[in-house]
């Protein structure tokens, strides 16, 4: 399913059936037209993977275009920014897209998800299920070492009444937070940097405690302390948190997503008018509705 979201579409035509066919390029050995290139693009799996975007991208505009403005996009876009730093730019470089495309794709994207929510059916079951998994947002503070044994020195200090943010400072191997005590930003259950061992023992402190052990994970020993834990509250008050929760876990289910499209499509009225094409969109779509010939 990643070709709907364009994560990697470095590909960008300009598909024309018009009866005059431009000159694309002029070589010493002769002109390459407009036609000659869109017939030999049409046959590569590139070229179908852009047309199957734009023919989706055209009947989300039209179903959901006014749910995703270019306030969203931009600030969706300068998140990504800001989650990748200073790698952002060659992220894109090396993914052979600009910013004009990635925001395109991010506009895709979100385009998708208002059809996701539109046509999936949120069940109480599936509410449940996912209050289970459910954790608010918490913040805490870590340190982490090398070695089991210098994490239960570690421990056993704090056990002593040392602060925890000197001893992040002078012990902590994360450059990234040593010197702010070891504080981390605050995360959920949602949150897929983090490892499991870690988030797991997170939640399990209630605020201002710290592991009595050392909890390890990839990258080490860590000791965790919890700075702030809001409680989990009744199910009831955080129903739009679930099913946000579900729907995102949905854009990322590849069998809710070709059915979502396939929906999309089959009320987008698609007719294919190229016969080289007219299977294009034969997973989605029955041979009777997706094509069309002049």
């Amino acid at each position: 399913m990643k070709k709907w979201l364009l994560a990697a579409a470095g590909v960008m035509l300009t598909l024309s059936l018009g009866a005059c066919s431009k000159t694309v390029a002029t070589t010493s050995g002769g002109k390459i037209t407009e036609s000659a290139y869109y017939d030999s693009m049409k046959k590569t799996s590139s070229g179908k993977q852009v047309l199957e975007q734009m023919i989706l991208d055209k009947v989300l505009e039209k179903d959901y275009g006014d749910k995703v403005s270019q306030k969203k996009v931009n600030n969706t876009y300068n998140t990504y920014k800001k989650e990748y730093g200073s790698s952002f730019s060659s992220l894109l470089s090396n993914n052979s897209m600009t910013t004009s495309s990635f925001k395109q794709s991010i506009r895709s994207s979100l385009l998708l998800k208002e059809a996701v929510k539109d046509h999936v059916k949120i069940t109480n079951k599936q509410l449940k299920k996912q209050w289970k998994k459910y954790q608010p947002k918490t913040t805490v503070a870590h340190i982490l070492v090398a070695k089991k044994s210098t994490a239960q020195n570690i421990i056993n200090q704090l056990n002593k009444g040392a602060s925890f943010s000197k001893l992040a400072k002078k012990y902590s191997t994360d450059s990234a937070t040593k010197n702010k005590g070891g504080k981390l930003a605050a995360f959920d259950n949602t949150n897929s940097s983090l490892d499991s061992s870690f988030k797991k023992a997170a939640f399990s402190l209630k605020q201002g405690e710290y592991t009595k052990t050392p909890v390890k994970t990839s990258y080490g020993y860590h000791i965790i302390k919890s700075l702030k834990r809001p409680a989990k509250g009744k199910m009831s008050d955080h129903i739009a948190e679930l099913k946000k929760q579900i729907i995102d876990n949905d854009m990322n289910d590849s069998t809710v997503l070709q059915g979502v499209i396939s929906k999309v499509l089959k009320g987008g009225n698609v007719s294919i008018k190229d016969n080289d094409l007219k299977d294009i969109l034969s997973n989605y779509l029955s041979s009777s509705t997706s094509s069309s010939s002049n």
